[in-house]
């Protein structure tokens, strides 16, 4: 691979970055590290609700960021509140919706997944203009390979783009992505992966989401996670160089979707100092009014 063709993959993938959020207390302070008009994903868990995401999402588009909220499935009770969650979306000016399954044990509606969530939404009628939906480059905890595969060859006819789950290991994200374009999925995909965010956090959630492939790869290389419980902060330096000449003669991998469990300020000074260690001009940082 030439050096061109990688430096091109990493501008694509950096300059394409977008930044997950969690509805939690002292966000929107962080927010003010973001570039202008940057796209910030707004997670959906069932502690917090539908309703805490819609509204942080909401207050982040009034910052000027372009919001993307993720609605939950399971959180969904039917479809007057469908209805109504749609017509909120619209009037907040969102034009687009990260649609999941979620976490809840049992669906509070009749929504028990994405796929269901999305053929309603496609018969209630909308005028979002993307609609992203999850992709797992690893084994789901719950769900066998065959039924993600299924679901997603259904789901990509009502959505836009895939975001993936995390995962620690390139190599096995474009191998899945090679395997789900040989069995017809064709959507483009943003590629998850953490932030520059704190090891500790990174290592919990990895093991609660059952992200085993990319551990015990990464325990192969460097026993990283050795170094996860030591502490400080993990970077995405490792993964980005060895993603960009995989993905360097493609043009259906977007960018980078980071996971940035809230740590906006050191994920987004990683992301200038990648591009600039690129020969990218470093972009301008984020307005100290964006959280005013």
């Amino acid at each position: 691979m030439t050096l061109p063709g990688r430096r091109g993959a990493v501008g694509r993938l950096l300059e394409g970055a977008r930044f997950e959020i969690v509805p939690t207390d002292g966000v929107e302070v962080e927010l003010r590290h973001l570039p202008p008009g940057a796209t910030v994903t707004v997670t959906c868990s069932p502690r917090k609700g539908l309703e805490a995401t819609l509204a942080l999402a909401e207050r982040v588009a009034g910052r000027g960021f372009r919001a993307v909220p993720h609605v939950a499935a399971r959180l969904v009770t039917g479809r007057a509140h469908l209805e109504a969650i749609l017509r909120r979306v619209s009037g907040a000016g969102f034009r687009e919706l990260f649609v999941v399954g979620g976490d809840a044990p049992e669906p509070m509606g009749p929504y028990a997944s994405a796929g269901e969530l999305l053929r309603e939404m496609a018969d209630a009628g909308h005028d979002l203009e993307a609609i992203g939906i999850g992709a797992y480059p690893e084994r789901h905890p719950l769900i066998g390979d065959d039924d993600l595969l299924a679901a997603l060859r259904e789901k990509q006819a009502f959505a836009t783009h895939m975001v993936t789950q995390i995962c620690f290991d390139p190599a096995t994200v474009v191998r899945w992505l090679d395997g789900v374009r040989a069995a017809g999925v064709t959507l483009p995909v943003y590629v998850g992966v953490p932030g520059a965010v704190n090891r500790r956090r990174l290592l919990e959630i990895s093991l609660r989401v059952g992200i085993g492939d990319s551990l015990r790869y990464l325990t192969k290389h460097g026993s990283i996670v050795a170094r996860l419980l030591r502490g400080g902060s993990w970077r995405p330096d490792a993964f980005l160089a060895g993603l960009a000449p995989l993905v360097a003669d493609r043009d259906d991998v977007l960018g980078l979707h980071l996971n940035t469990f809230n740590q906006l300020e050191s994920t987004e000074r990683w992301r200038r100092q990648a591009l600039a260690a690129y020969g990218y001009a470093t972009p301008t940082p984020g307005r100290e009014d964006a959280a005013s």
